[in-house]
This record gives C-alpha cells, sequence and structure tokens, in this order.
C-alpha cells in the first residue's frame, strides 16, 4: 500500500477534526487512503474479521486502533463517520446500527439487498434527516469522463435522450466461483457490479425507470460452485419513453471494463475497448471526435473528500441520499424481474 504523507502545515487540532473508523479493508483500504490525506479527518479505529490486516494499515498510515468489535467503534463519541467496506451482506445491519449510533454513513455498494431492508434504512435514516449525512460509493460518477458527460447532456448538447445501454463487462470468474461471493445467499451479479452502470444511467440523464424486464443464465459458471445467475441483461423503461438497456456480465471472456452508449436526437456518445468518442452528425463520411478524458476515477476512495465536506458543512443531502435509494430499488426490480420471468414496476422507497 502506498501510503501518502499528510499535509505538514495543517496546523488543525486533533479535538476539531472529523473522527473516522473504516470497517472492512478489502476495498476499505482504499477508504482510508482517502481519509488518511484528507487534514480535516482522522482514523480512529480499523475493523476488519483479520486483525493481522487492521494493524498493518494502521501501522502503515501510522493513525488509528485496532477494534475488537464493530460495536467498539459505535461506542466511541469520537467517530462521527463510519466508513463501510464489509462483504455486500453484511452492509444492512452495519448502516442501520451505524445511523441509530448518531454516525454519517459512507458504504460500499450495494447499501443493502431488499427493499425491506432498504425500508428500515430509509426509517433510520429519517429518524436523523437533518443530522446525518448518508452516501453509496457508486465512484464511476467522479471519472473525468462522466462529469464532461452530464455537462453535456445538462447543456442539451445530445437533444432528448430516447436509448441509454451499459455492459458491466466483470471478467473476473474466479472472484464468484472461488472468492467470498460464492458464499454468499442470494448473490446479485446487478447489486454486485451491473449497479455501477444503473447509478450512471439515472444519474446522467436525471430520470427514473418505471418498469423492467430482465433474463439471465449461468451459462458460464454451470460446472461451478457458484449458484446465482452470473449474466443478466435488463430493459428498462421510462416515463418519458427513453429505453435503458444494462447488462452485467460476470463470467465474461473480457477484461475488467465497461461500456456506455448514449443515444440523443443531437448527438451519440460511445465509451467501448476503442475509447470514448462523440458523433455529432449522421454523414457517412464524418468521423467520430474522440474525447480525451479518462472513464475510471483516480481512486476508489475519490468520492469521499465531497462526503466529508457534506458532513464538515452540514450539507443537505437529502436529495443525493433519496438518489443512492432509487439506484437499489431499480437493481431490486431487476432482481426480481429475472427471478420471476416477468416485467416488474419498479417499486421506490
Amino acid at each position: 500500500m502506498k501510503v501518502l504523507p499528510r499535509n505538514p502545515w495543517n496546523k488543525m487540532s486533533t479535538r476539531k477534526k472529523i473522527g473516522v473508523a473504516v470497517v472492512g479493508l478489502g476495498i476499505g483500504e482504499q477508504h482510508a487512503l482517502a481519509y488518511h490525506k484528507m487534514n480535516n479527518c482522522i482514523i480512529h479505529w480499523f475493523y476488519d474479521l483479520s486483525h493481522v490486516k487492521a494493524r498493518v494499515i494502521a501501522d502503515e498510515l501510522g493513525q488509528g486502533k485496532v477494534a475488537a468489535s464493530f460495536e467498539e467503534i459505535l461506542h466511541d463519541p469520537k467517530v462521527q463517520i463510519v466508513s463501510i467496506a464489509s462483504y455486500d451482506s453484511a452492509h444492512f445491519s452495519q448502516v442501520v446500527a451505524a445511523l441509530d449510533a448518531g454516525k454519517h454513513v459512507f458504504v460500499e455498494k450495494p447499501i443493502c439487498r431488499t427493499l425491506d431492508e432498504l425500508e428500515v434504512i430509509k426509517q433510520a435514516w429519517i429518524r436523523h434527516r437533518n443530522k446525518l449525512k448518508l452516501s453509496s460509493n457508486l465512484v464511476l460518477r467522479s471519472a473525468p469522463l462522466y462529469q464532461w458527460l452530464k455537462q453535456k447532456i445538462e447543456s442539451e448538447d445530445f437533444g432528448k435522450i430516447y436509448a441509454f445501454d451499459g455492459d458491466y463487462l466483470y471478467g473476473r470468474l474466479h472472484k464468484i466461483t472461488r472468492g467470498w461471493r460464492k458464499n454468499e445467499t442470494n448473490y446479485s451479479v446487478m447489486l454486485g457490479g451491473g449497479i455501477h452502470l444503473i447509478d450512471l444511467m439515472l444519474w446522467l440523464t436525471g430520470e427514473n425507470p418505471a418498469s423492467a424486464y430482465v433474463a439471465g443464465n449461468k451459462i458460464c459458471t454451470q460446472d461451478t460452485g457458484f449458484g446465482y445467475y452470473d449474466h443478466i441483461s435488463a430493459l428498462l423503461t421510462f416515463p418519458s419513453s427513453m429505453v435503458g438497456r444494462i447488462t452485467s456480465h460476470f463470467g465474461c471472456v473480457h477484461r475488467h471494463h465497461h461500456v456506455i452508449r448514449v443515444f440523443g436526437t443531437q448527438a451519440t456518445f460511445i465509451y467501448d475497448d476503442s475509447g470514448p468518442r462523440l458523433h455529432k452528425t449522421r454523414e457517412s463520411v464524418s468521423l467520430a471526435s474522440p474525447i480525451y478524458r479518462s472513464a475510471l476515477p483516480a481512486t476508489k476512495g475519490d468520492l469521499i473528500p465531497a462526503f466529508v465536506d457534506a458532513v464538515v458543512c452540514d450539507a443537505d443531502w437529502s436529495q443525493h441520499t433519496q438518489k443512492m435509494f432509487d439506484v437499489i430499488s431499480v437493481c431490486v426490480a431487476c432482481d426480481a424481474a429475472v427471478l420471476a420471468n416477468s416485467l416488474q414496476e419498479v417499486e421506490y422507497v
């Protein structure tokens, strides 16, 4: 782990800094690095199922103690932010417990996995609505390419958006056949990966789908211990008549990647293996214009500084948090549709 030094000119006292606890130190290591770089944050606790891993990271960062339990973190009044990157199945209970303990929560995707869980989380959040911030690490939002694309769509450069396509190419078969995902009950490749493209679709277009029709299979993993669909394709319809198509391929023969296509009446955007480009004409002799911006964030902790700023400034993030809930609602509808083999209306919480 490459540790970046803290700013030696920082004069803020420890008492005035935002106290942080990081839970789960796989992706959570990236959370820890992001907080460590911020002069207004101090990490008080690390918690992981492997206390050895937690101790190694605490020693490398030169701050924080290893918690014996999740509850030890919640009982510490110095902790204001709990940053959760545990296994997917643990997110729900940890988010609710942290909110009930009066902590701000930044959590890896998905926040939870069912509508019932989402209802409980929302109620816990509403009880502290004017005080506590809640967000999820849907980090593709922070990529320079998609920041640029959102500005172009909002400026109406695309005209009216009529279709959005996204393909999540996970390409890491071993992680679902031999890793922890294999042992997760009802593991969802939409909540586990395709959620990033669901989020981009809702965030970029500013629209929420009304219904979902979904098909799936487990051909890639049929001879393995993974018991759920490794591929699903979702067709989503919107009140505006826009159509969305999102696929999640966990067993594909491809490097880890994603593909986005946005179709408007005035322009078409494509990002795939050939890079991002923009079509502004239907003329057959015209070439697309390349876009020289990254489709990936610099780190998986890039959304954390804005979250901390919202905590420090007590910003109103209620609309932001509701959008996080909406993304879960769409993913859950997709999972329900593929199991029922029928059209499902999206039920928003």
